[in-house]
């Protein structure tokens, strides 16, 4: 997500998640290829595994951005054709590309013979006027075509006149029967839905088989953001495994060492924090957290101990009304 799951993001989410394929902001190719790339694309390999999203629509820059990502290490390379924003459009990627799958498939096919990483595509289920069912099959048919080796589907149209990047989020409805649709008529596909899946137990009905046929997986995004304890249970209740920490006391815990090294780094402690405040959401003294967090830990002076003044303010016995 653009301007939130930035490294710092990516870090912290790892603590209360070993298996969730995280991913980063959306990079433009352009800043892949000529921009500072140690601080728009370096990563700590305690992020891993993790997945690099690129924005463009040359084949041979995204070819190129596609073989420096996976130089720094990258697991995967997702295409995104989904944003909605203005910005992208005038750059002639993101969703607007939902209208131009030949040149998606070409994309895809520069970045497959470039890379041994697979490939994704990340889409809507059509633009504007489009029929969902004729947008996707083509789209989908393109990339196929093109060897991409999963796509994740964000369930609604994206109408790139009229409506905000916010508003595209959730005025357009979903639309989860047409990827199911799309799944049954590509089985050999693995396919990802995303969009308006708010909690696990959503995420959960959303993998069940339905006819028969079984999605592939789901990606959660201003949820996990949102209330980042969900991601807690993404181990346990997906893949039947243990989280790497007990609750959010010991996340924090777990962050730590990497907050300090950053500080050490001259990095500000609110980059790190802003992606923590929503952690303790549902327990006594969440309210307090957040402000401290929000006030003293954008000053100069904030350090480690500014954090753990703010974990101090959270009661450790769990309710179940929003504090």
């Amino acid at each position: 997500m653009m301007d939130w799951t930035d490294r710092h993001c990516r870090a912290f989410h790892r603590t209360l998640s070993a298996r969730a394929l995280l991913y980063t902001e959306m990079v433009t190719t352009g800043a892949v290829l000529h921009g500072p790339r140690e601080r728009l694309i370096g990563f700590d390999a305690a992020e891993h595994p993790v997945a690099i999203q690129l924005g463009g629509s040359d084949p041979r820059d995204l070819a190129a951005a596609a073989r420096i990502a996976e130089a720094f290490g990258y697991r995967e390379v997702n295409l995104n054709v989904g944003c909605p924003s203005d910005r992208v459009q005038d750059g002639r990627f993101g969703a607007c590309l939902m209208r131009e799958p030949a040149l998606v498939g070409d994309c895809v096919a520069a970045m497959k013979g470039a890379v041994s990483v697979p490939v994704t595509v990340k889409c809507r289920i059509g633009v504007d006027d489009q029929d969902p069912e004729a947008a996707l099959d083509a789209l989908t048919a393109a990339v196929r075509a093109a060897g991409v080796d999963a796509l994740i589907v964000h369930a609604r149209k994206a109408w790139l006149q009229g409506l905000s990047p916010k508003e595209n989020r959730d005025i357009p409805p979903l639309d989860y029967g047409r990827v199911h649709r799309l799944k049954a008529a590509n089985p050999d596909l693995p396919v990802a839905l995303n969009g308006g899946l708010q909690d696990l137990a959503t995420a959960r009905a959303a993998l069940a088989p339905a006819d028969g046929i079984a999605l592939d997986g789901v990606m959660l995004g201003r949820a996990a953001y949102a209330e980042p304890a969900l991601l807690l249970g993404v181990d346990p209740e997906l893949f039947g495994q243990a989280p790497p920490v007990a609750d959010p006391f010991a996340a924090v815990e777990a962050y730590e060492p990497y907050v300090a090294a950053r500080l050490g780094e001259g990095v500000r402690l609110h980059a790190m924090t802003r992606h923590m405040l929503g952690l303790f959401n549902g327990r006594p003294g969440a309210r307090p957290y957040r402000r401290h967090l929000s006030v003293a830990g954008t000053r100069p002076e904030a350090g480690l101990h500014t954090l753990r003044e703010a974990v101090a303010l959270v009661s450790r016995e769990p309710v179940s009304a929003a504090a």
